[in-house]
């Protein structure tokens, strides 16, 4: 549970400042097309995104794994639940940076 305190706080710092990133210029002009792009070719945004993806991540497959958990308690239950929703975490993560990366222009294979 601590983990799941920890990034539920840590996220709610990393949106807050994501939101303030975004009121810097007029809503309708921070959504067009070449302004995304500059987003993703700025460092410390690309740094942010990415650890709002990860917090996110960790905070709602843990809940998930938690709620699953409760429904159900067994040892074999519990192995599969955890490495399901671990499982599933790296791949959002893993397609998540994926995007990042191919915005940026660099391939993957």
């Amino acid at each position: 549970m601590k983990i799941h305190y920890i990034t539920g706080i840590a996220a709610i710092f990393v949106v807050a400042v994501h939101i303030m990133m975004r009121l810097v210029m007029p809503y309708g002009l921070s959504l067009e097309y070449a302004n995304v792009i500059a987003n993703y070719h700025n460092v410390p945004y690309i740094m942010l995104l990415e650890s709002i993806l990860v917090l996110i991540a960790i905070h709602g497959f843990n809940g998930l794994r938690i709620i699953l958990l409760e429904m159900r308690q067994s040892k074999n239950w519990e192995g599969m639940v955890t490495a399901v929703t671990i499982a599933a975490m790296i791949g959002i993560v893993a397609y998540g940076t994926r995007t990042i990366i191919v915005v940026n222009g660099f391939s993957l294979g």
